[in-house]
């Protein structure tokens, strides 16, 4: 009875492309390569370029404005561009990377981006600015994206942790860093520097790229994997995406949120959600991203942690800068500095419990404790006020820092955890693009939030009443209007509506990370002492086919 129990048990692993160790027989003892360090060091050079990539433009802007002409319309788009295009096509580089192998796809990625950079630091005029930026964000979306593709490729899942804990860490760092070095190139050399900053990323990266090993691709001709492609999913997907996610960054700041340029194309992209999910599911042979990841509690859960986690970082480094510059009156370098004691507890906090994971093997208790000290730490934000201390907004800032840091590494093994080897690279794919999804609805709501607010405080102040519109619709032009004021009642009365309004924006971001905590409540834990046989996997794979030839015989 046993001996049936355990082979029915094993079939099941093989069946949904898992070998587990204990139904080996004997622990598979897990070391990296030398190829293998290669392309996860090259990996890592290329993802922390596209973090500060995406984010070190921000503090630029109204010089970048100034230089080249252009208008608030313009600036807006050359920040948002980047990662709209991130978002929309991570899916589409794993699928492709299934068909034509991992470091095809990633000298692509890496072209994307270089060809962008180029256009974006030469260019004289917005337009040129829009398609460097458009560009870089393709290419950075499918660095970010194989990057965690990768990771899963070569390291087992007892062992992931700690190697995604990295991953995060490394992620967090140029998030982080972006808008100091933006700032520090905008005041002192040029905003071009921006961009040429990412050169030597480049060459480390395509170099190391180069010597390391390959990966395997789909089996099959050329032109077979090409007739697998889904060409109608992937063209359903990426204006869907595009028509979704453009005026969710527009509404309220470019037009009113009852404008018909922001619901006509918000509607048509939903639309356009629905009819590429029917497609998915009905007619797709080979779907662009497979229903069957999204079967799993689990992984539904995680995916939702994703976009939670977007949503919080990106509120963070968008409203924590006015809240810094428009209230402190800090200038880009001390604003970006001033970041540290939040997004620097991410990067230490997302290794050590990476460790941790793999030296136990448990992932859930990461997964709830992080969210419920995010929880906290969001909540602990709403105690900022126009008169806070050094001290109290450096503590303030701690803790939901830590709490994002544990959930990174630990959300990123559930997914994986839940995932079956066929469907593990769009999982970990869609995972990542939840979180592109998350940044720019997190903004976007966040957004709205400030700006009723802020109306709503303004008219509460009678010398401020005629400015309410005014300030309430633009607030990162109205923090150089409040720099330029003389001290007074006035100027002290503004600073405190800005402190209040964004005290709404941190309570939105508590609840949907109290939300995430107790839906996370509900994570199943996956056994980690066992491999998943991925696509694409070097010496993993060899091992586990063998194993399984000796079960068929």
């Amino acid at each position: 009875m046993e001996d049936s129990t355990a082979q029915d048990w094993h079939e099941r692993d093989n069946k949904n492309g898992v070998v587990s160790e204990e139904s080996i027989g004997s622990e598979i003892k897990f070391s990296i390569s030398k190829q293998d360090v290669l392309i996860l060091l090259a990996m890592a050079s290329l993802s922390l370029m596209a973090a500060l990539d995406g984010t070190s433009i921000s503090v630029a802007l109204p010089t970048m404005a100034h230089d080249l002409g252009g208008s608030a319309i313009e600036a807006f788009w050359t920040g948002t561009s980047f990662t709209l295009c991130s978002a929309v096509f991570q899916p589409v580089f794993s699928s492709l990377s299934d068909l034509f192998g991992r470091k095809p796809l990633i000298v692509v990625a890496i072209a994307w981006f270089t060809i962008g950079a180029i256009v974006a630091g030469v260019s004289t005029n917005f337009t040129h600015m829009l398609i460097g930026r458009s560009l870089q964000g393709i290419g950075g979306g499918g660095i970010i994206t194989l990057t965690a593709i990768i990771i899963a490729d070569i390291v087992p899942l007892s062992h992931r942790a700690k190697y995604f804990g990295m991953l995060s860490a490394i992620w967090s760092l140029g998030t982080v860093i972006g808008p100091v070095i933006g700032g520090c190139f905008a005041e002192n050399v040029t905003w071009r520097w921006i961009f040429y900053i990412n050169f030597p990323f480049i060459g480390i990266g395509a170099v190391l790229v180069a010597w390391s090993s390959s990966f395997r691709a789909g089996k099959g001709s050329f032109a077979k994997q090409v007739r697998k492609i889904d060409f109608v999913g992937i063209a359903l997907f990426i204006p869907s995406s595009a028509s979704f996610l453009i005026p969710l960054t527009w509404g309220g700041v470019l037009y009113p949120w009852d404008s018909w340029h922001t619901l006509a194309p918000l509607i048509i992209g939903v639309i356009g959600f629905c009819v590429f999910a029917i497609y998915e599911c009905k007619f797709a042979l080979q779907p662009m991203i497979p229903p069957a990841i999204f079967h799993n509690r689990t992984a539904l859960i995680s995916f939702a942690g994703y976009a939670a986690v977007g949503l919080l970082v990106w509120c963070t480094l968008y409203f924590l800068p006015l809240y810094y510059e428009a209230v402190k009156g800090f200038k880009p370098i001390m604003t970006g500095i001033a970041l540290f004691p939040e997004t620097f507890t991410v990067a230490p906090s997302g290794v050590i419990v990476g460790l941790l994971i793999s030296r136990t093997g448990q992932y859930y208790w990461a997964v709830c404790t992080g969210w419920c000290i995010s929880t906290i730490g969001m909540g602990l934000l709403c105690l900022l006020d126009a008169n806070s201390g050094t001290l109290t907004w450096i503590f303030l800032n701690l803790v939901p820092g830590i709490g994002i840091g544990m959930v990174l590494p630990s959300v990123a093994l559930a997914v994986q955890a839940s995932a079956t080897s066929k469907n593990l690279a769009i999982a970990v794919a869609t995972s990542t693009s939840f979180r592109g999804f998350g940044q720019s609805i997190g903004v976007a709501i966040g957004g709205v939030i400030f700006q009723n607010r802020m109306k709503s405080n303004l008219l509460q102040y009678p010398r401020l009443r005629s400015l309410a519109d005014k300030y309430s619709g633009d607030a990162a032009s109205a923090v150089e209007l409040i720099r330029a004021m003389t001290d007074g009642q006035v100027k002290e009365d503004l600073k405190q509506a800005y402190a209040d309004s964004l005290k709404i924006v941190w309570a939105f971001c508590c609840g949907v990370s109290g939300l995430v905590f107790f839906i996370s409540l509900f994570t199943e834990t996956y056994d980690l002492n066992r491999i998943l046989v991925t696509k694409q996997g070097t010496e993993i794979e060899e091992i586990c086919e063998r194993e399984n030839e000796v079960v068929d015989n």
